[in-house]
Order: structure tokens, then sequence, then C-alpha cells
């Protein structure tokens, strides 16, 4: 199945196989949004590692945001109901982003497949704790950065997200913006663990400080440009 399933990321316009690239360098940082570079010790994602993402699906969205917006692919396994308006609503580069719905018995080798073509590869399942680690491994032989969602053993850094939406009267209104609670944990330069408040109106991201509250955007108005937009609003907790 490998081997299938690396002839057909071949098949997508701009994706080549990893042996028909120069490979990257390990340990050079994919970028993110401004809001979550603080919480990486690498002020990115670091090719060849792995990163956890915990509780929230809009997190894991938003790592994927500023890295396909200049250039990367990436990939998104085990996920049936991710929603490509949402992804896209949030800074995702969506014709740079495939779907492996439901990969059933075939996880281990269509994530490895992927992660020998792609820059970055979320997987929503975890295998058993071996064929984990050896993928960490291919990760970190490839220059790609492994995303698993849930958990993993020996995981570089682990990002656990909670949050709220607003943007909900008495009954009425609709949802426009997520706010995030995110904590990271991890080894060696990550060991320290670090937290921030940030929100996520479409593709943006706003650092805060976790003893403040919340400031949110007023949602994008069609047609009027990023300067003349209404200024930063107080939250009402």
């Amino acid at each position: 199945m490998s081997g299938s399933a690396t002839a057909s990321l071949t098949a997508l316009n701009g994706v080549s196989a990893a042996n028909e690239l120069a490979q990257a360098p390990v340990g050079k940082a994919l970028p993110v949004l401004d809001g979550l570079a603080g919480l990486l010790p690498w002020g990115g994602l670091r090719r060849g590692s792995t990163v956890v993402v915990r509780g929230s699906t809009t997190l894991l969205l938003a790592l994927l945001a500023a890295a396909t917006a200049e250039g990367s692919w990436a990939a998104v396994v085990g996920l049936p109901n991710l929603g490509l308006v949402a992804a896209s609503e949030l800074g995702v580069v969506v014709h740079r982003l495939a779907l492996v719905p439901a990969p059933g018995s075939e996880l281990v080798p269509v994530t490895a497949a992927l992660l020998d073509g792609l820059d970055l590869v979320a997987v929503a399942k975890q295998p058993p704790a071996a064929e984990a680690r050896r993928l960490s491994a291919r990760a970190r032989h490839r220059g790609s950065v492994l995303i698993p969602v849930g958990g993993w053993p020996g995981a570089d850094l682990e990002l656990d997200g909670t949050g709220r939406w607003s943007g909900l009267g008495n009954g009425h209104g609709r949802l426009h913006t997520r706010e995030l609670t995110v904590r990271s944990r991890g080894r060696g330069a990550a060991a320290r663990g670090s937290q921030v408040r940030l929100t996520l109106p479409g593709g943006r991201a706003i650092s805060l400080p976790t003893d403040r509250p919340g400031l949110i955007l007023p949602p994008d108005k069609p047609g009027v440009p990023p300067s003349d937009k209404p200024r930063l609003r107080q939250v009402v907790s």
C-alpha cells in the first residue's frame, strides 16, 4: 500500500516523492501564526519534530495555516469530519491540503508515504507504540513534521487547547471567533512549558496575556481593507 499511496501523492500537482527532491534540512522551522510562535521553542514547527495536539481541531488547523500559506503541503489522516470551509477560514490553503478520511488498516503505510512527500502530516489515530516511534523516526529522517492528534509516545512537544466561541447572543447570532487557551510542554528546549491565550478570527491569531480578558476582532467585511477595519473591542466575560 505504501507504494500505491506514494504514487497517488505524486499525481498531485506540485508534489514529488521525497527521493526526487533534495532533502529538507532537519531542524529548520516551518512558520506558524504569530500568536502560536511563542509556544514553540523553535519559533515555528521544527522540521523532523513530532508535535502532539490535544483538545481542539481549531488549534490543529491553526498550526497548518501559515505553512500552507507559504507554499508547504500538508495532510490530515483519520479525521473524516474535518471541515474544509473551517480550515479555509482559519487561513489553511486548502488546495495544498490532502485528506485521507478513513485509512483503516493502512494507517501506518499511508502516514509513512505522506511523510515521504509532504511537509506536515497530522494523524488522528495512534498506532501501536513501536510503529508510532518508527513514524516519528521517519519524520526526522525526511525533515517533515508529524502532528498526532491526541497522544504519541516520545513526542517532542505537546499542545493542549481549550476554548470557547463568541458571537451567539440570547438565542440568536452567528459564531465568528474562537478564543483558545493553549498550553505547551515537551522535552529539551520545550521542557519548561508555556501558555498563551489567543483569538482566531478567520486566519488571524492574537497572542494575549493569560491574566487579562480576551480581545476579539470583528469578522472581516468584504471590500474593507485591513487598515480600515474597526479597532479591537473587549469581550465581556
